[in-house]
């Protein structure tokens, strides 16, 4: 709670979400912890701490047997810190998991290659009732505006009665001054 407390208050803070994404691995929740490893990476500057991110994001896809993109988490974490022994060690073992069991592996990345394209699916498609939202929006907008001809129209309309308005009100005025001047003495 106390992360997301601080990330509420500085959302770019990436060793905020770093540690936020070890509390969530603690409790075993590797989906959401998998989330703040992304976001803490791609804000990172500090080459130590981004090859912990990218290992411990290795460590999530081993687990859940995704050879491939554990080696390649594995990979960036050692570009970023090239003596981590621990790093080398399980990558080495995800190339080892991945030369025995390469079948295995093409039928995830496949399962991969698949979810990537739905959610993109799934997100053109989002993007694209935004997008007819907007035009409906702006369709209404036209309609509920008038044309500037129609209001200039009108403005020409308001502006002609008024001058009736105070000709018959000048005219008003001066039948009264007359009464008041014609009186008999």
């Amino acid at each position: 709670m106390n992360y997301r407390k601080a990330l509420e208050l500085v959302p770019t803070n990436a060793r905020t979400r770093y540690n936020l994404g070890n509390s969530l691995l603690s409790q075993h929740k590797p989906k959401d912890a998998m989330k703040q490893y992304e976001e803490a990476a791609k804000t990172e500057k500090n080459p130590f701490f981004k090859a912990a991110i990218y290992h411990n994001m290795g460590v999530i896809l081993q687990s859940q047997k995704q050879f491939g993109p554990a080696i390649d988490c594995y990979k960036e974490s050692l570009r970023n810190y090239p003596t981590d022994d621990r790093t080398r060690y399980n990558l080495a073992l995800c190339q080892y998991q991945l030369k025995k069991n390469p079948n295995k592996q093409k039928q995830q990345n496949k399962k991969q290659k698949q979810q990537k394209k739905d959610n993109k699916k799934n997100q053109n498609n989002q993007k694209n009732q935004q997008q007819q939202q907007k035009n409906q929006n702006n369709q209404q907008k036209q309609k509920n505006q008038m044309s500037k001809e129609n209001a200039d129209q009108m403005l020409r309309a308001a502006m002609m009665e008024e001058n009736r308005t105070q000709q018959k009100v000048r005219k008003a005025m001066q039948q009264r001054r007359q009464r008041n001047v014609e009186q008999n003495w």
